[in-house]
């Protein structure tokens, strides 16, 4: 026996009442962040982080100021250039949207795609979060192979996070919500088009991407053949636009 606050208890007692109780699960410091912020959301900001600290490296490596990453001959190979996406370089328009220019860039867009693609990735789920993500960098993508000036170079992850604005602004009228506090936000990220490499046309191609796309998810539901179905052929009209000119 075992004295205890009141009387005694037997050793075994204590044993099987202890069986009983669900112990408490030991969660990282990962786990409890990709709960709260979003797993992809998460991994994302991480790859984008990770290519700037890459690019900053190198430009450093090469006797320049490493927050002019952009200087690097790896940036300039990745970044999209309309022109030289049509010459052969397919891979630009995909790498140019994990690319910034400098710390200012890079810490506006994650810190929009940290309140945007939280948010969306709790409603809409991971697989379909991600697919809005990356329509969304082909439609912006294709806007600035079509509309943008073939010889200036674009990147950064806004074409996206614009996507992300148009996925709000779908979701939300879907569930009827009042449209004017996106509203204002869109209008406080068209700031960002003023900084260097950023394009308007990018952004805008972004936005009707990732509405494009949510549309699809919201429309077929759970009808995964519609889905499917749906999804596959917005994405081959962008990688057509994107492509057409490839040579």
């Amino acid at each position: 026996m075992h004295p205890a606050a009141v009387g005694f208890q037997c050793p075994d007692d204590v044993a099987a009442g202890n069986a009983g109780v669900r112990r408490p699960r030991r969660s990282t410091g990962l786990r409890v962040a990709g709960r709260r912020w979003g797993t992809v959301t998460l991994t994302l900001i991480g790859i984008n982080v990770a290519m700037f600290l890459v690019t900053a490296l190198l430009t450093g490596l090469d006797g320049e100021y490493p927050l002019d990453n952009y200087r690097t001959e790896l940036f300039q190979r990745l970044a999209q250039v309309p022109f030289f996406v049509d010459d052969g370089d397919w891979w630009r328009p995909l790498t140019a949207a994990f690319l910034h220019y400098g710390v200012v860039h890079l810490a506006l867009n994650m810190l929009s795609l940290l309140i945007f693609g939280s948010e969306l990735e709790r409603q809409l789920g991971r697989a379909r979060y991600l697919t809005v993500y990356l329509v969304s960098v082909l439609g912006g993508a294709a806007a600035i192979q079509l509309f943008g000036d073939p010889f200036t170079q674009v990147a950064g992850a806004s074409t996206a996070i614009y996507g992300l604005m148009g996925a709000f602004g779908v979701v939300m009228v879907h569930q009827k919500q009042d449209l004017r506090g996106l509203f204002t936000l869109l209008a406080i990220n068209l700031l960002i088009s003023f900084l260097p490499g950023v394009s308007l046309i990018g952004h805008l191609g972004g936005l009707v991407g990732g509405a494009a796309a949510t549309t699809v998810l919201v429309l077929a539901g759970r009808r995964r053949p519609a889905l499917v179905a749906g999804i596959a052929a917005v994405t081959a009209v962008l990688l057509v636009l994107v492509y057409a000119g490839l040579g």
